[in-house]
């Protein structure tokens, strides 16, 4: 396509959009009323609302501490289980707003907030990883029958949404898969939550991974047990470094 043809055809795409919005106005997800941008379903006041998080926090995956700290630290977590993740940072706190606006995403096929939530993470990875240069973009792989039931990868969508901001290619969906289907992690506390997740991932394209260095997604981190042993099974098969980005941190 000639840069003509790209600028009237994004010129066609924002009249289309333009009128759905005034056939069928689109309703903030937060509190209801009219979502005020083209493309997106958070009003102002529902984003602000939303904490971001902001020092102090763990130098290595970001976890956000409470009170006064002056200077670099690294959290309990990290100290005892030392991620093999490079470092991860996250957009927003998972209270309030986004809590349900996540799990609808996550689970209730509300796949309309991508555009929202890539927002945030776009951000996020701007402001922490800038100075970066990432060969490929990744979202944390569902097992293949959890994926069929659920017709898509939030991750996945989160991810490409993400590659295409920072004109990072994908990586293949086959790169890494999540070999066998573990038990959900709420309830479990970080030491069950690793041993859930243990072995979960496999690569099946190592020699693509060599010296690469990978920007991982997902929409929530908790403990960082799953992007943890993500991140290990990449970086065992020749990675050379791995950084993680989520929307939300528990």
């Amino acid at each position: 396509m000639t840069a003509l043809g790209a600028i009237v055809a994004q010129k066609a795409l924002s009249l289309f959009s333009s009128t759905l919005d005034f056939v069928y106005p689109r309703a903030c997800r937060g509190c209801g009323d009219t979502a005020p941008d083209a493309g997106v379903y958070l009003c102002w006041d529902c984003l602000a609302s939303i904490p971001t998080i902001s020092r102090p926090y763990c130098s290595r995956c970001g976890d956000p501490a409470e009170g006064v700290i002056d200077h670099q630290y690294v959290c309990t977590l990290c100290r005892r289980f030392d991620p093999p993740f490079d470092l991860a940072r996250s957009a927003v706190r998972y209270r309030g707003i986004i809590r349900r606006i996540l799990h609808g995403f996550k689970y209730g096929e509300d796949v309309c907030m991508t555009n929202d939530l890539v927002n945030m993470l776009d951000a996020c990875a701007k402001a922490h990883f800038s100075r970066l240069r990432f060969d490929a973009v990744m979202g944390v792989p569902l097992h293949a029958r959890r994926e069929r039931e659920r017709t898509y990868n939030q991750s996945r969508l989160l991810a490409g949404g993400l590659a295409r901001r920072l004109r990072v290619p994908m990586a293949t969906t086959r790169c890494i898969v999540r070999r066998r289907e573990t038990a959900s992690q709420t309830g479990l506390n970080a030491d069950g939550r690793r041993a859930n997740v243990r072995g979960a991932f496999s690569v099946r394209d190592a020699d693509w991974l060599q010296g690469r260095t990978i920007l991982l997604v997902d929409d929530v981190m908790t403990t960082g047990a799953t992007v943890a042993e993500c991140a290990g099974t990449i970086k065992d098969a020749g990675a050379a470094a791995v950084y993680v980005v989520t929307v939300a941190r528990g």
